[in-house]
């Protein structure tokens, strides 16, 4: 799995202009791309690293977690889109929505076990993302 994760002061995603997820930050901006190889085990891994990573500022610095900060999880299969060659990403790493969804759904249902305010996008759908990038503060995630 592989997650871009932006510390944000805010984010919302709408469908057909209407808002199906906001956050008020501080909190956590999650796109969340699977592949082939991704299991529930893997989805397990990732909410436990997106919930306890020290990405907010104190001393030390601290977590969604001891916050108690909300994240907002979007499904993305364009991360692993592959552009090395040509002038046309290809998408072949990108696992297939019946696969992929019930991954990315595990992710926000493990966050959400270990306490975490969860709001979601909606999977395959033509989402428009809004947010405020708090820094900027972005990371890249693999698991």
């Amino acid at each position: 799995m592989r997650a871009v994760v932006q510390r944000v002061s805010e984010a919302a995603v709408r469908v057909d202009g209407e808002c199906v997820g906001a956050i008020d930050g501080p909190g956590l901006c999650v796109l969340i791309g699977v592949t082939h190889e991704d299991t529930p085990a893997k989805a397990a891994q990732l909410a436990r690293k997106l919930w306890t990573l020290r990405l907010f500022e104190g001393t030390p610095e601290r977590s969604c977690e001891e916050l108690g900060a909300p994240l907002l999880v979007i499904s993305q299969f364009t991360l692993y889109g592959d552009a090395r060659k040509g002038r046309r990403p290809t998408w072949n790493a990108a696992a297939p929505g019946p696969v992929a969804e019930p991954l990315v759904d595990a992710v926000v249902a493990e966050l959400r076990a270990l306490g975490a305010k969860v709001e979601t996008g909606r999977f395959g759908a033509d989402m428009k993302v809004s947010l405020v990038n708090d820094g900027p503060f972005t990371v890249l995630l693999e698991i």
